[in-house]
């Protein structure tokens, strides 16, 4: 059975690794680490280490028993280019997603500058979606970054969004996910950010997927943007797992 997830643009997860910390704005208010205190205090062995970072190798090879093919989002309680992560595990994690060849895999990094310099020693399937973190003007810069790999699918996660992006480069980006903050402590995001993303996505003819609006009650406060939902993804090959 898969690690389902609630996450709106995934359907799992899978930690190979566990643990943090912080380094830009977008960092303060982690849910990771909440949660990861959460599990500590209940006694899961994957974070007998609190939020200190991890690797977990016996979690590896756990999405290649995972039959049905689905979204995969690596690392959700992690960032798989922390500096602490030896890059011959960085590779082993990325065979395991060549091997799970059925499985689409989003990865996601605030590291844009460890990825950079990992990623011509990386083989890149085509089933891996290669994301940066940008929580504001000032963290464009990792885009750039993004774009230099050989990821075959490269998206942005504007969230927790907590400044406008008035001049988004999207050239050879795919996907853009936008959301709000939540949870305890959580930033505004104001409604004229989200539909400038937007605008700026139609006319680059790049997918856009509007995550939520955020705030303390996540579930209240929705994703509706201006009473539409917006779940666009980009085009990709699904392949079935051979039997």
């Amino acid at each position: 059975m898969a690690d389902n997830s609630s996450i709106e643009w995934t359907e799992a997860t899978w930690n190979p690794v566990t643990g943090c910390t912080k380094i830009s704005p977008g960092c303060a208010n982690c849910y990771a680490e909440r949660m990861s205190r959460r599990l500590h205090a209940m006694g899961n062995q994957n974070y007998r280490n609190g939020f200190q970072l991890t690797v977990q190798p016996q979690m590896l090879e756990r999405p290649l028993q995972w039959t049905k093919s689905k979204f995969v989002f690596v690392n959700s309680m992690s960032d798989l280019f922390h500096r602490d992560v030896p890059t011959t595990y960085i590779q082993e994690v990325f065979d395991v997603m060549r091997r799970a060849y059925w499985h689409q895999f989003q990865v996601l990094t605030k590291r844009s500058g460890r990825l950079a310099r990992v990623a011509d020693a990386i083989d890149w399937p085509e089933n891996v979606w290669m994301g940066v973190s940008v929580e504001d003007e000032k963290h464009a810069f990792r885009i750039d970054q993004l774009r230099a790999t050989g990821a075959q699918i490269k998206f942005l996660s504007l969230e927790p969004l907590v400044g406008p992006l008035p001049q988004l480069d999207l050239t050879d980006i795919d996907w853009v996910i936008v959301g709000g903050e939540s949870g305890p402590g959580a930033r505004p995001m104001a409604e004229d950010w989200v539909v400038d993303i937007r605008r700026q996505s139609r006319r680059a003819g790049v997918a856009f997927f509007f995550k939520q609006w955020g705030g303390v009650n996540k579930k209240k406060s929705g994703r509706l943007l201006r009473g539409k939902t917006y779940d666009e993804m980009p085009p990709y090959t699904l392949h079935k797992k051979a039997v």
